[in-house]
């Protein structure tokens, strides 16, 4: 049991839900949103207040400007999409502390949190039943 108990802490501590994130947002936790898709992506829908950097394009030096004092939250479409994997490894292999959050920008919209951006979305209130 022991093994299985330090899966699911492990699990916890490296990715989170919308709804955790919106709690961190509002309680101005030290963590950044980071869209990890491609500046399209980012351009037409993302999570209030995200930044972006591309996974493709994390870098020394496309990183150097952040805070290594933060926790960065990657996202991406959603489970159909794994730029928030290959994000959140190059962030942590990059020295950052990282989380992923849990469904993208898809789970964030189902969870009725609204998006910025050419097309963004108004939120709906819906709230996590968990």
């Amino acid at each position: 049991m022991n093994k299985q108990i330090e899966f699911y802490e492990n699990k916890l501590a490296y990715e989170m839900d919308p709804s955790d994130l919106f709690e961190a947002l509002q309680n101005n936790e030290d963590v950044i949103v980071l869209d990890t898709r491609q500046t399209f992506g980012y351009e037409k829908e993302h999570i209030p207040g995200a930044i972006n950097i591309p996974h493709k394009e994390m870098t020394t030096e496309t990183t150097k400007h952040l805070d290594k004092g933060k926790t960065y939250v990657c996202y991406c479409d959603g489970i159909g999409c794994n730029g928030s994997t290959k994000g959140a490894l190059k962030m942590t292999r990059l020295g950052f502390k990282v989380k992923e959050l849990m469904g993208g920008i898809e789970w964030w919209k189902f969870d009725g949190y609204s998006t910025e951006g050419s097309r963004s979305t108004k939120g709906t209130g819906i709230q996590c039943a968990c």
